[in-house]
């Protein structure tokens, strides 16, 4: 069946799954939903404390069982060590058929990927694979077909009750006897635990991992007490060198330099760019020099920002310390600084995952953006974005939050080389589409400045400033001068993932290559 951005769903996979194809981004506004139901246990009197001795004794204790669905968060990124403790548990206890529901998996986590040869985990859901992970799913190891979705997504899946976590395994750098959990206070500092708050409100049993026990009450706390079943004391969570990346590079490439002036130059000449703006941008180097470069129009004619999101870095945090943004909403920290200034600065604001992107509730940060600065692997000439699959069919990428900001901001800019590896990145088709064009506005490039003929008000404000505007399609064009017409990949009928709409609809399929062992 064909899909609101034009891809063919199979019926088969339709009926495996249960879902609709996608009908569009904002087809289900309004939508009446009922929240899923949560299954708890009372706890009256006691010992006042929730630790227990191993991971193997509080997997018993939750009822762990072959086909179980367990979930853990991301925000140790390459230096969890969480997942694979429990993972490894799991393993020696002999449970099979597992679904992991995780907000993100990366390299950490290559060593799933034998437990996924022998059946130990049969089913994924998670906005990001990549490493050896991405290479099996790519593979047709995974026996179930592999979810991916965006944060904002997630958090959907889990509210209305279509993920059911039976048990969610949260990494707490410290947390008290009791429960209370924080992403500070211990040695393994990742900042915040935004994508976990909604695991522990909905999961049937809550499990905290921490390698620093503090007094109670661990206060303030990011997953309260309330929420907690039990509290396990192991040796490590992370390796801390690896879950931060440390200050951000100055950056000297000077094609995204120039990239990060002209995405500068767009948003400054644009009405909604006026004191009381609000802003987004990852942490890649041209959206790190666009931060940069809009902060010098932003001294020049005195205006401040009212609000950063998202995940954080040093020069958003600079920003902050400087007085020319309000304040921060925080979903994750991705470097050291940027811990430090959470823990410093009482403008720096944790919030969850569902405060930031969940389209289902009733009022997400993401929907208060006037402008996203976004990256991407490709976009074609209907300004559809891919950040998940390669050029090659490979999935190596995450949605994260690409498709809830560019669907909430008023201004969606993605940044991005017009080659990539010798490879086009403005393309006739994307390999997969998992951001509609629909919610993509300006696409910026190292050869021009292309906008959605829809926006004319983008179009208009832009010819008046004098910017040099190109087509999408003479960006393409350029692109495939420059490197030749891709030739298109050839795949087997085995459909090995599915990308979800935020709303949780299909979006994409991703097939095995006919070339994939």
């Amino acid at each position: 069946m064909l899909n609101a951005v034009g891809r063919e769903i199979p019926q088969e996979v339709l009926e495996k799954t249960g879902k609709a194809v996608f009908q569009g981004t904002y087809h289900f506004d309004q939508y009446e939903y009922n929240k899923a139901p949560v299954k708890s246990r009372t706890r009256i009197g006691g010992s006042g404390t929730k630790i227990q001795n191993s991971i193997k004794e509080t997997l018993q204790k939750c009822g762990a069982h072959d086909g179980m669905t367990i979930s853990f968060h991301h925000h140790f990124r390459e230096g969890d060590l969480v997942v694979m403790q429990v993972m490894n548990t799991i393993h020696e206890l002999g449970y099979k058929d597992i679904t992991i529901c995780a907000s993100s998996l990366s390299k950490a986590q290559d060593d799933l990927v034998p437990m996924i040869d022998d059946g130990t985990v049969t089913h994924i859901e998670t906005s990001g694979v990549r490493g050896k992970i991405g290479e099996a799913i790519s593979q047709g190891k995974l026996k179930g077909i592999a979810v991916l979705r965006s944060h904002g997504g997630r958090v959907r899946a889990i509210e209305t009750g279509e993920t059911k976590i039976d048990i969610a395994f949260i990494g707490a750098p410290s947390c008290d006897e009791y429960g209370n959990c924080r992403g500070v206070g211990g040695n393994s500092n990742c900042g915040v635990l935004s994508y976990a708050a909604i695991d522990a409100e909905y999961a049937e049993h809550v499990v905290v991992l921490t390698d620093c026990i503090v007094p109670f009450p661990n206060f303030p706390a990011d997953i309260s007490m309330t929420n907690v079943d039990y509290v396990i004391k192991v040796d490590t969570i992370g390796d801390s060198e690896k879950i931060a990346t440390g200050a951000a590079r100055p950056v000297t490439d000077m094609r995204k330099l120039m990239m990060a002036q002209s995405c500068a130059d767009f948003i400054a000449c644009m009405p909604t760019f006026k004191d009381g703006f609000s802003f987004q941008t990852g942490i890649g180097g041209a959206s790190i020099a666009t931060a940069q470069c809009l902060a010098k129009k932003m001294r020049e004619q005195n205006i401040h920002m009212s609000f950063g999101a998202g995940g954080m870095s040093k020069p958003m945090c600079d920003l902050l310390e400087e007085g020319l943004v309000n304040c921060l909403l925080d979903t994750q920290d991705f470097d050291i600084p940027s811990i430090e200034n959470l823990i410093s600065n009482p403008k720096h604001y944790s919030i969850t995952t569902k405060e930031y992107a969940d389209p289902f509730c009733k009022g997400a940060v993401v929907n208060k953006l006037d402008f996203v600065i976004l990256g991407t692997l490709e976009a074609d000439i209907h300004f559809n974005c891919n950040v998940v699959v390669s050029s090659e069919g490979e999935l190596i990428g995450a949605q994260g939050g690409h498709p809830d900001t560019a669907a909430g901001a008023k201004c969606t800019i993605v940044i991005t080389p017009l080659l990539q590896g010798r490879i086009p990145t403005i393309r006739n088709e994307v390999t997969a589409v998992t951001t509609p064009g629909e919610t993509v506005d300006v696409i910026v490039t190292d050869y021009g400045i292309a906008v959605n003929p829809k926006r004319t008000d983008l179009l208009e404000a832009a010819h008046k400033a004098h910017l040099t505007i190109k087509t999408i399609e003479e960006l393409r064009d350029i692109a495939y001068c420059m490197a030749g017409e891709p030739s298109p990949l050839e795949y087997e009928d085995k459909v090995i993932a599915i990308i979800e709409s935020r709303d949780g609809t299909i979006m994409d399929v991703v097939r095995k290559r006919k070339d994939r062992r």
